[in-house]
């Protein structure tokens, strides 16, 4: 019997031999090595129809493990995914969406009168007017995919699958533990160059792209840390998270960003805003001189004042020398980012109302450029964009477009610095100011780069928003049991 069965393999032996055979050729055929990982799929295909028909949400406990591990794949020479991240975002939407078909009463009814959920509501549907006018229609229509995709794993499942605080733990532990191996691995793999500044990029592959993204995602991140070590109750537990709290600093040190060296800072000085009320004081004073400075620049074009020359704006790779051409305004990145942004704001003046269109800025902004402010590297062979997603979200959405994101985004920090003021219990109190930080910090980087519209700035930008919502939640609940 036992030969017999060697000799005449069952019907699933022979198909996964099959897809094993097939996957191998096509794989080896089209040198693409992730053709082989076919087998695999097979394999966890019972694994993932009990996740989505009997549990789905492993789903998304699954996504949130994966943020700091997934990969930018280019599928085609058009088509980028974000691997496994986006996948799973996607079959999640399509699960939220099958299941409002058939059970409309599962929509979390704290989100029908949310001012937050409304807001976002309405600007999202502006998006989609701004889709209609687009320069460029096809791009902005997969922006206000994408964009769907992120808005519904990360606002709306929180509010059925976050019930209590083991839920906002696991979420913690979810995000610190896979970010944490990627440090170590990082500051291993630096370690072999001396942690030598032109090197850093060499050790990030295959997680991040650059060094920017992975500080960005780390420095939103420590906050969650420093949650957990004032929250646990083991001293051994403890003296590990504070640990992994070193660790994370120590690779915060080595990845020589400075903007998340700044948005360190500015999370620090967030903690003391927020214990003293004084968040709303602070948004209408940096609004004021965000206006106040704009207007003085564009003024009589004294902006002109500040043009680089364009022979002297170099990559220095020692960061000895890469702060020193930063504080006399002659380091490349900073006189490229000039170089767009005055683009962008003149993108603006042409479409102030509905803007060129989502995902527009890189096919139209040569034409608005000013060749005085224009850099060695302004060919932007990797088609980025304008790097502060303030001035993309104006030009690419108009005015209304950038006020709405505004008056969300201030919305969630005012609420944030309520309810920490509100709660009674010491853990929602931590959670609350723990989420405004990492607002803050989001807000610093986006002034200087773009990256909520990336898979780990974004995902953490929105989870923070299903994150205030859940906390309103919890802080009415609360009012009602000590009633």
């Amino acid at each position: 019997m036992k030969m017999a069965g060697l000799i005449y393999p069952g019907r699933n032996a022979v198909i996964a031999w099959i897809i094993f055979s097939c996957s191998l050729v096509a794989a080896i055929a089209c040198d693409q090595p992730l053709i082989g990982l076919a087998p695999f799929v097979w394999i966890s295909l019972p694994v993932l129809e009990r996740c989505i028909i009997q549990k789905p949400s492993l789903l998304f406990w699954a996504l949130i493990a994966l943020l700091p591990l997934s990969t930018e794949w280019q599928v085609t020479a058009s088509l980028g995914l974000d691997f496994p991240d986006e996948p799973l975002l996607i079959l999640l939407t399509g699960i939220v969406f099958l299941k409002l078909l058939h059970q409309p009463r599962w929509f979390p009814e704290q989100l029908a009168g949310e001012r937050l959920f409304v807001i976002l509501t309405i600007y999202v549907l502006w998006i989609s007017l701004t889709c209609i006018s687009s320069e460029e229609p096809l791009f902005s229509i997969k922006y206000l995919l994408a964009k769907t995709w992120y808005l519904i794993p990360f606002v709306l499942l929180p509010q059925v699958l976050i019930r209590n605080r083991n839920d906002i733990g696991k979420i913690a532990k979810m995000l610190l533990v896979p970010m944490l191996l990627v440090v170590l691995q990082t500051l291993i793999r630096h370690g072999q160059y001396g942690f030598a500044f032109d090197k850093v990029q060499k050790t990030l592959s295959p997680f991040f792209r650059n060094h920017v993204n992975y500080s960005s995602m780390l420095v939103c991140l420590l906050p969650v840390g420093a949650a957990m070590y004032m929250l646990c109750d083991k001293k051994n537990m403890r003296r590990w998270i504070g640990v992994g709290l070193l660790i994370g600093l120590i690779g915060i040190v080595f990845a020589y960003s400075r903007g998340a060296w700044l948005a360190l800072l500015a999370g620090i000085a967030a903690v003391w805003v927020i214990r003293k009320k004084w968040m709303k004081g602070l948004i209408i004073t940096a609004s004021f001189l965000v206006f106040i400075s704009t207007a003085w620049l564009i003024t009589d074009n004294r902006y002109m004042r500040f043009a680089p020359d364009h022979d002297h704006t170099i990559f220095h790779t020692d960061f000895n020398e890469h702060l020193q051409a930063t504080l006399a305004l002659k380091d490349v990145s900073n006189a490229e980012r000039f170089y767009r942004w005055i683009a962008g704001v003149r993108m603006l003046a042409q479409k102030p109302i509905t803007g060129f269109g989502p995902n527009s800025f890189y096919g139209h902004y040569r034409p608005y450029t000013i060749r005085r402010f224009e850099t060695w590297v302004s060919n932007n062979p990797e088609h980025s964009t304008v790097h502060n997603y303030f001035i993309l979200l104006a030009l690419e959405q108009g005015f209304p477009g950038l006020a709405l994101f505004c008056i969300l985004y201030f919305a969630m920090l005012v609420r944030l610095q309520h309810l920490y003021h509100r709660f009674q219990s010491r853990f929602y109190r931590i959670t609350s100011i723990t989420v405004a930080v990492i607002l803050v910090m989001i807000g610093v980087i986006n002034s200087l780069s773009d990256m909520i519209e990336t898979d780990k700035i974004g995902s953490l930008f929105w989870l923070c928003l299903g994150m205030v919502i859940v906390l309103q939640q919890k802080e009415k609940e609360e009012r009602e049991l000590l009633a």
